[in-house]
């Protein structure tokens, strides 16, 4: 049996997961599933799931150690993709209007898009990110030829 070509869940172990699900769900307006007080939350993102989990219990689950901090840059990015330049902009300034820190401003990049980085109040990367020569299914998911 081969693995299906797709992501379902994107699980983020998060230090406080009422504070986390606040961040995601009252100041980016993720859509969301189970309430925090659950022990997991799960957000409808288009597609993948975005799920929010205590950064111990996830640790545990893995048999690996959790960290004593996160690392300033540990090799994954999230990005969300926009339909406009502007909303790049936008979307960066309500991640930060909700707690988020600017990682990198939104700019012109070298791949002919336009782009910018914040952390989450667990330090996790996201990128927001626009490109002229990407487009949308009508489900919301990014074409991708």
């Amino acid at each position: 049996m081969t693995m299906e070509p797709r992501v379902s869940i994107i699980t983020l172990g998060v230090r406080d997961l009422t504070r986390a699900f606040d961040f995601y769900h009252e100041g980016l307006g993720l859509p969301w599933a189970p309430r925090p007080e659950d022990g997991i939350v799960f957000f409808r993102t288009g597609g993948v799931v975005l799920a929010l989990y205590p950064f111990d219990e996830l640790a545990l689950d893995t048999s690996l150690p959790a960290p004593s901090a996160l690392p300033g840059f540990n090799g994954i990015t999230i990005a969300h993709v926009t339909r406009s330049k502007p909303e790049v902009d936008a979307l960066l300034q309500r991640a930060v209007d909700a707690g988020g820190s600017l990682v990198k401003p939104a700019g012109d990049t070298s791949w002919g898009g336009y782009s910018g980085y914040f952390a989450d109040l667990d330090g996790y990367l996201w990128e927001i990110a626009w490109a002229e020569s990407w487009s949308f299914h009508p489900d919301g998911s990014m074409v991708l030829d």
